[in-house]
Formats: C-alpha cells, structure tokens, sequence
C-alpha cells in the first residue's frame, strides 16, 4: 500500500567546474550581510578552495568570520565556539566548506545562534523543537552524508559519548554548491567510505513494511547501482570527474527524502547503532555503516523478505533460483563482497575494535535512549535485539 507523503526539498543546487566562483554572489542573493564561515582541516587550504571562497565574499563586501577546526564525528564544543563568534560578529549567514561535519556543525551553530538563550544540545537530546535557525549554505567538497539538501544534522558530545541526530526542516540549507573535481584529493579510504554513507541512505529507506511506490523504488535502485558502478571505478581512478560528478549528485538526492516518497519514511536502525559505535569508538561514519549493515541485515531480513529478495535481483543482480531465504542470503554476501572490493569492512571487528559486553550493552541502551519510540520498520528492535545485532557483528 503507497503512503501518504509531503516533499519539501528547498535547497538550490550550483553544479559543475567554476561554481566555487560564484559562492559571494550567491550569498547575496540569498540576503547574507555578514557571514560565518565554518571548515575542518587543512584540505580546504591545501586545495586554494577556501582562499578562492575568501576572495569571493570580498568582491560582494560580505562581512566575514572564520570558523576552522572542526573534525569528523563533529563536537558539541566546536558548535558552542561558533555560536560564541558568531554572535559577537552579528552574523546573518553560516556557510559551511567541507563534507556531511561542516555543514552540520553549521547547522548546529545557526540553531544555537537564532536561539542564543537557549543550550543547542537541547535539540540533540531531543528535550525541545527547534523555532527559529539562521540560513545555512554550504560549498561542498566530500560526497557523502547528503547534509547539504537535508533536515538533519549530526553532533557529538565529547563530554558524555553520545552521537545525535536532530532534524528539522528549518535548516535544510539555502543552496548547496557543489563542484566534483574538489573531491578528488580525498584519501580513497575517505571516498569509499562516503559512498557507502550514500548508499546506506538510500538502503534504509528502501527495507521498509510499511508500503512502497515503484517509482521511488526505481530511483532508489538505480541510485544504488550508479554508486556501487563508480565506487569501483574511483577505488581503481580517484581523478575520474566523471565518477565523481555522479557520486556527489547521488549523495544529495539520497538524503533529501526523495528516496523515501510513499515508504513511510524509512528504519535507519542501522544508523542508529552506528551513531552510537561511532560516539563511543569515533569511526569512520561510512565504515561503521558498512561494518554494521550486514549483521543487521541478517537479524531482520525474514521480517522484511520481500524488500531483502528485490533488493538482491535488482540492485545485486542475484539471478539464482531458490527459496526466498537464499535469494536474500545471496544478496547480503553479495554486498559484504561489494565492500571488501572497495576496502570497507564487513564487520567490527575489521573496523580495529573490540567492544567488550559492557561496552555492547551500554551502546545498545543509549541506541533505545536515542530512538524513541522509532526503533525500525523492517524489523522493530528491541535493546536485546540491537545487543544481539552488535554481538553478531563483532
């Protein structure tokens, strides 16, 4: 049966070689005065990118705050830095240079702004809705986790370990610019593990019970092909433009809903006992998706079969007869062996880590505390289940 749906996907695409350039006008179209500018390391140095960005807002005579520092798996405390500077500098615009930890760090920081006397951890511990955000923009250089066209952000509280999500259409972003070409300086290590992040967007939202359209079932698996096809050409030839062009366009379309259309939204409970892998251990989102997808998938595929047998003849191309339950094993190993072709892992232990059955119960309890009342559609999950899911995947 199809669900009812709303699609809202505000944000503005600028896509291709150059588009860098146009970053201080577009500012101004969208209103910016004064601009907070919010980047990781040194790639976005080392590239000239954010020299070029720099030089860009000068020309428009945008007041401009830099932010730099900011980590994957990104930290409360690096959102509290921001939000300190940008109000004492006024800013009107967060724009955010880098991958899925800039943007929602400057996510996090325009909540906090808008809302200054208000703690912004708050809506990470889901203690309250956000109701005002200033407008964020993004310049993106890592294809991945799809922030750039979503509701959603992610952050870490160092403090206390825990990974959480907050979403709210307030801070989907303005415009997303996005060229392919400054994606190919990224260690293939990083790459892959984006591509997943990709794909696992699109697979969670595709392993559902609670109704489907075949349209968005059709976007979804082509989706999935074209990352799988050039995840193997980039693993082989990381300056492949043409790769890459496809890869980071299928990462805003993975994670703007339009993959979820009539689904009735999605389990992402893969995600979720990632966030909590990755708030303990900080791994690599990417790799510990790939690390925990296949024992979940396992634990819940005969709860979900028909979507796990679909999933395997028209994503994994599985052409062997058999019963439901072997078509759907066939295509789980199928995708282990997709992982290890482009360097993921497959399980925790591939990841360089041993949680400990302490650590396994105190993840699996945090991942009930995070999930509410949404633990799964293709499988609802009890904490004995996610307890089981991270012991399987060990």
């Amino acid at each position: 049966m199809v669900n009812s749906f709303e699609f809202h996907s505000p944000t503005k695409i600028y896509f291709g070689n150059g588009a860098e350039n146009r970053t201080g006008a577009i500012l101004r179209d969208f209103g910016a005065t004064s601009v907070l500018l919010v980047y990781g390391g040194n790639s976005a140095r080392k590239s000239g990118l954010l020299d070029l960005i720099r030089y860009s807002l000068k020309e428009q005579n945008l007041s401009v705050t830099e932010l730099g520092g900011v980590v994957p798996n990104p930290r409360v405390n690096k959102v509290y830095e921001g939000i300190s500077a940008g109000l004492r500098t006024h800013v009107d615009f967060v724009l955010a240079i880098g991958g899925g930890s800039c943007i929602d760090t400057a996510k996090a920081i325009a909540y906090g702004i808008a809302e200054a006397d208000r703690d912004v951890w708050e809506l990470f511990a889901h203690k309250r809705k956000a109701t005002a955000c200033l407008p964020v923009g993004s310049v993106l250089t890592i294809a991945a986790a799809g922030s750039e066209s979503s509701n959603g952000c992610v952050i870490t509280n160092e403090a206390t370990g825990e990974k959480r999500a907050y979403d709210d259409d307030l801070a989907r972003p303005k415009f997303a610019v996005m060229n392919p070409a400054y994606t190919m300086s990224l260690p293939d290590f990083q790459t892959e593990s984006g591509c997943v992040d990709i794909m696992m967007h699109t697979m969670e939202r595709y392993f559902t019970n609670s109704g489907n359209m075949e349209i968005t079932d059709a976007i979804a698996e082509g989706l999935l092909r074209t990352v799988m096809k050039n995840a193997v050409i980039l693993h082989q030839n990381p300056v492949n433009y043409d790769a890459r062009a496809e890869v980071m366009w299928a990462g805003s379309l993975a994670h703007n809903d339009l993959t979820c259309c009539g689904n009735g939204g999605g389990d992402f409970m893969s995600h979720q006992l990632e966030h909590e892998l990755g708030g303990m251990f900080d791994v690599t989102h990417g790799a510990g998706l790939a690390a925990i997808w296949p024992s979940w998938a396992r634990y819940v595929y005969r709860d979900c079969m028909t979507r796990f047998v679909k999933f395997a003849r028209n994503v994994m191309d599985i052409t062997i007869e058999g019963s439901d339950e072997e078509i759907a094993e066939a295509g789980i190993c199928a995708m282990e062996n997709f992982y290890h072709s482009i360097g993921m892992p497959v399980n925790i232990r591939e990841l360089g880590i041993a949680p400990t059955e302490g650590q396994i119960e105190e993840m699996a309890d945090r991942c009930r505390t995070a999930c509410g009342e949404h633990r799964g559609s293709a499988r609802r999950l009890s904490v004995e289940d996610m307890i089981q899911i991270y012991k399987n995947a060990r």
